[in-house]
């Protein structure tokens, strides 16, 4: 079995996934640094060259290439954009979506251009973000964890509890890209 993280920018998917891989004995993937290995670039610099709706097509395919054995993955926050990744992640394990407040949320995002977060609309906010966003985490969820005030090991010990994860003593996790 897999976990997926999904939610939006700095609710602490990536931060929470190693930790959780580690205490479950589980590999660990971040999307986003799969994406930049693959694009031999930083995200907000493939957004920057290629435009956001391209970006979006590349983590699409990505993900929808993946395949994982008992690994945490930690994806993008914009990966729930893509109907096709988000089908094949849900075959791949179970989906929790990090849920924290929109102001949370802002006081947690700094520099939102370097952090490769993608704004597919002139003017858009982080406020526009979440209403876009917060329906298609909780329609892709298999669980929702709300995440506001918990600390790193509190977020990490619910998610495990959540999803029914126990520290893993077979060999740890696999992943690949299988061709399409």
């Amino acid at each position: 079995m897999n976990i997926i993280l999904i939610g939006m920018p700095a609710s602490g998917k990536s931060t929470a996934g190693v930790l959780l891989a580690k205490t479950l004995g589980y590999g660990y993937i971040d999307t986003d640094l799969l994406i930049q290995s693959n694009e031999r670039a930083l995200l907000h610099e493939i957004i920057a060259e290629k435009g956001a709706e391209e970006f979006l097509r590349i983590e699409e395919d990505a993900l929808s290439r993946l395949w994982a054995e008992r690994c945490v993955i930690a994806t993008g926050g914009s990966a729930v954009y893509g109907e096709r990744a988000m089908r094949h992640l849900k075959k791949l394990g179970t989906i929790v979506y990090l849920q924290l407040p929109e102001a949370e949320i802002e006081r947690r995002l700094k520099n939102i251009v370097l952090r490769g977060v993608v704004m597919r609309r002139q003017g858009e906010t982080v406020a526009d973000l979440y209403a876009e966003r917060v329906p298609l985490y909780e329609a892709y969820a298999d669980v929702t964890v709300a995440c506001e005030g918990l600390s790193l090991e509190e977020t990490v010990a619910k998610i495990a509890d959540a999803c029914g994860a126990r520290r893993q003593t077979e060999k740890t996790g696999q992943f690949t890209f299988k061709d399409t």
